[in-house]
């Protein structure tokens, strides 16, 4: 599921706009539901996520979700913060012959550079014609890396295969997160990291999110995304076979050469979930959802030269195998 899976972010029906709890953070209210809840438990003393409603056959999420991701050309919307996705692995310090599984890989982001540091690299993403451009993106470079089509919720490797398992704006869009947790610990060797880049939920793609779920309704059951992004959650969540979880914020930009309604449009034609979502509206419904759009990136927009250039964060989440 940044590197998409990933990863922007981040608008749904793959759980993209599934942002419908009480509140998160630092108590920024969004849309309520009656699905789910944030709430303070006596439980290692720590926040959990609660479900109250029955979740959907997940066979029929998964099968939306992958819809929704092979739609559009996800490869133009991953160039965009190939920038930061380059930092993200600058910072891991990988060494020659490191193992590395690359969750939600998208087409190559994270895979790609981390490959080109010397690691043994293993990409796993549910979109196939990402996976296609992954690989061409690698024999372009001479690099080898083997790229799979695999579920994060599933993944079809061993226990313990890889010395540091990677996720930027991927897996956190996987619709059940203690699944996705429960997979990326697994499959991370004893004494390993599990890293992963999350949208935060306060910050601008957030806001997005949001924007984007008061015109196409989240479904019922499925956590909102972004609480991957949230400190207390995601401590929460890595803990099972974890020994020590560190986290810190970090700014990434979005820079486009035109104007935020042209920036609009490009999402629209190439991110998959951008695309389904206009789809899914009538005529009004599209001019409104735009409409709202565009206004939020003119809002954060700090460029003054016709072009456009917003800030946004992620939290960055590194946990250490126990």
């Amino acid at each position: 599921m940044l590197a998409k899976s990933a990863s922007i972010l981040i608008f749904f029906f793959k759980a993209f706009y599934a942002y419908h709890c009480e509140s998160v953070g630092d108590g920024d209210k969004f849309p309520t539901s009656s699905n789910c809840r944030l709430t303070d438990a006596k439980k290692r003393g720590k926040k959990i996520m609660t479900e109250t409603a029955t979740t959907p056959d997940i066979n029929v999420i998964k099968s939306k979700m992958k819809t929704i991701w092979t739609a559009g050309d996800f490869g133009k919307i991953a160039e965009i913060i190939q920038g930061g996705a380059d930092e993200f692995i600058e910072r891991l310090d990988l060494k020659p012959g490191e193992t590395v599984l690359d969750v939600a890989c998208g087409t190559g982001n994270t895979a790609i550079p981390a490959a080109k540091k010397g690691a043994a690299v293993t990409g796993v993403d549910i979109a196939a014609n990402s996976l296609e451009q992954a690989r061409a993106r690698a024999a372009a470079e001479d690099l080898e890396v083997k790229f799979d089509e695999g579920d994060a919720e599933d993944l079809p490797y061993d226990d313990g295969s890889f010395d540091t398992v990677i996720t930027m704006f991927g897996a956190m869009f996987a619709p059940r997160p203690d699944r996705t947790a429960a997979e990326l610990t697994r499959v991370c060797r004893p004494g390993g990291r599990v890293v992963m880049a999350n949208w935060t939920p306060n910050h601008f793609v957030g806001q997005m999110f949001k924007t984007g779920s008061k015109h196409v309704p989240p479904p019922p059951g499925i956590q909102p995304p972004v609480l991957w992004g949230d400190e207390e959650t995601v401590k929460s969540r890595l803990n099972e076979g974890i020994s020590n979880v560190t986290t810190v914020r970090i700014p990434i930009k979005f820079k486009f050469p035109f104007p935020p309604e042209q920036v609009v449009e490009y999402f629209r034609e190439y991110f998959g979930p951008t695309k389904t979502a206009f789809a899914s509206l009538d005529a009004d419904g599209q001019a409104a959802l735009k409409k709202d759009l565009v206004d939020l990136w003119t809002e954060h927009n700090r460029a003054a030269d016709g072009t456009t250039e917003v800030e946004a964060e992620y939290l960055e989440v590194t946990a250490k195998r126990a």
